[in-house]
């Protein structure tokens, strides 16, 4: 199983009420269908993976940016 991502306040109170709604639904009784709510919570946390890949690579960009422009400071042509 991958790591899991940081969460924003949004997606953790998502997760949050979501996993409660699981809870109650299985005190209710264990055969009830709960691949609904799953599907909600696993869909959350692939979106918050992509949000921390896409602001890796932005990172990732601007690093580079940044040393290029210092690079062509250093040696003006």
């Amino acid at each position: 199983m991958a790591k899991d991502p940081k969460f924003t306040a949004k997606e953790t109170a998502q997760l949050g009420w979501y996993i409660a709604r699981m809870a109650k639904r299985g005190i209710a009784s264990e055969t009830v269908h709960q691949r609904d709510l799953e599907r909600k919570v696993d869909r959350i946390i692939d979106g918050a993976r992509e949000r921390e890949a896409r602001q890796a690579a932005e990172t990732a960009a601007a690093a580079k940016a940044a040393r290029k422009a210092a690079a062509k400071a250093k040696n003006p042509k």
